[in-house]
């Protein structure tokens, strides 16, 4: 507990407590504390509560996408920085979660009517299923079950959590036939991540590019161009918290150089892609878009937005510029590399706000006035609150658990002379099956119902909360890896 680490948790946690300060003022007061109006009537009603959901889970799709590549394809320069991106993912979700609750002016009624009446029509349905809950659970479920072995040894060596990490172990030993499992289990579960991140994030692109009817909106790049930048702003955002990892852990000799080098290269190259979406969807909205669409174009470059649009547009080029210099000359600086993470994530951010608020301001097709969005000091407080939150929950986590694996104690390194042993598999076997099935089985049957499939299309789903047995099924089914791995073998083995 040294006195830097204290007072920034004091100072965090401060900003923390001012934004749940200015909440409570903005719950009291109602929505009209902030600067969120109607459209059409002088403004918007999606703000800055908004792009900060839309930023935080696009950065929460490089954390266990970057673990899981790095599990699938055995990277292992980056393999020490695959704990900080599994909680960058888990803290991430879990305030865009929170951020959702902030743009509603009822919670608790959002709370229970979401998963009582949500449906699948929507692209809020899966945000709110596979983004918020499915991508935060399997996040948490291959969290848990890569740093078992770790919690194992923490068990073995302190006192004061000792408990803490007999629990967070579940029995973990460190055999040979436990390794192999744990290496079969992240392995499958790896595989099956990705594609499921992918989906998840391209849903919430849906929400914006299947809108017909709100010019700048409607495009098929929407989704893809949401997983690009989410990939490219998530890896900034690893990037960054490696460094000061490295630098404030005194980790020098376990995060290297090639680690940056390597997430440098990823960076730019997803970086490049994204500006070449939007050169896309500017020359598609000036030569072939209709009237609307060009108008709300031509107000984000030329127009009232045009000094954010090409901020973010030099913070993209000189991101890439310094991180292909670096890779052309084949040298690699950390803190050029951070620079170029943040240039990022800040157009990345300014890009996320040129999304969601000019096409309500500046996009009607019925003749109504034009409008104006400025964030009051209450959102902004609101919004500076969530953005501390992940940091102090990184603050607390790594005072009570190693942020970076344990080298040779992890499960990742099975000694190729200490081969498993063969044992009595059929519990686990049949208790992995009877998880799995039963959870795709209510993933389905929710799903379903959630289509309100035997009724009529606008009618109540025919089992109440039909999304909530969707969401379970899609937990039950991720949980069915911690199932396999964790099951003890038979007494006396």
């Amino acid at each position: 507990m040294t006195a830097r680490w204290t007072a920034a948790v004091a100072f965090v946690g401060g900003v923390v407590g001012w934004g749940l300060y200015s909440y409570f003022v903005e719950l009291s007061h109602g929505m009209i504390s902030t600067g969120l109006r109607q459209i059409g009537g002088g403004g918007a009603t999606w703000g800055l509560y908004l792009v900060f959901v839309v930023y935080v889970i696009g950065v929460s799709f490089a954390g266990v996408s970057t673990a899981a590549l790095v599990r699938l394809f055995g990277i292992r320069s980056i393999e020490p920085l695959t704990r900080i991106a599994e909680l960058l993912t888990i803290v991430a979700v879990t305030a865009g979660a929170l951020s959702v609750l902030t743009e509603l002016g009822r919670p608790l009624a959002g709370l229970k009517f979401l998963p009582q009446f949500a449906r699948p029509a929507s692209p809020f349905f899966g945000t709110f299923t596979l983004v918020e809950t499915g991508s935060l659970f399997a996040s948490l479920v291959y969290f848990y079950l890569g740093s078992r072995a770790d919690a194992a040894r923490c068990a073995r060596s302190s006192t004061r959590l000792a408990w803490l990490y007999h629990v967070w172990a579940a029995g973990y030993r460190g055999t040979p036939a436990e390794r192999v499992r744990h290496q079969r289990v992240s392995f499958w579960l790896s595989l099956f991540i990705l594609p499921f991140l992918v989906i998840a994030h391209s849903t919430l692109g849906f929400v914006f590019g299947i809108q017909g009817g709100r010019p700048g909106w409607f495009s098929a790049l929407q989704a893809p161009g949401f997983v690009v930048l989410a990939g490219a702003s998530g890896t900034g955002v690893l990037i960054m918290l490696a460094a000061a990892a490295r630098r404030f852990l005194g980790l020098e000799e376990t995060i290297r150089l090639e680690a940056f080098r390597l997430l440098g290269n990823f960076l730019w190259i997803l970086t490049l892609t994204y500006l070449y979406f939007m050169v896309v969807e500017e020359i598609t909205a000036t030569y072939a878009a209709s009237r609307a669409d060009m108008h709300v174009a031509h107000e984000i470059v030329w127009g009232t937005y045009a000094p954010l649009f090409w901020t973010a547009v030099i913070c993209f080029a000189a991101a890439t510029a310094i991180l292909f210099l670096g890779f052309v000359t084949r040298r690699t600086s950390v803190a050029w590399t951070v620079v170029a993470a943040l240039l990022v994530n800040v157009g990345a951010i300014l890009k996320r706000f040129l999304i969601v608020v000019p096409s309500q301001t500046h996009g009607m097709l019925l003749p109504y006035p034009e409008g104006r969005y400025v964030p009051s000091a209450g959102e902004m407080s609101v919004a500076l609150g969530l953005f501390a939150f992940p940091v102090l929950l990184y603050l607390l986590f790594a005072k009570v658990f190693p942020i970076v694996p344990l080298g040779e104690t992890s499960a990742e390194s099975v000694p190729p002379e200490a081969p498993a042993q063969p044992e009595p598999a059929a519990l686990r076997i049949a208790a992995f099956w009877a998880t799995l099935l039963t959870g795709l089985t209510l993933a389905m049957t929710g799903l379903l119902l959630s289509f309100r499939v035997g009724t009529v299309y606008y009618a109540d789903p025919v089992v109440p909360f039909s999304p909530l047995i969707f969401i379970v099924g899609v937990m039950m089914s991720f949980f069915s890896a911690a199932v396999y791995e964790t099951i003890p073998p038979p007494r006396g083995r």
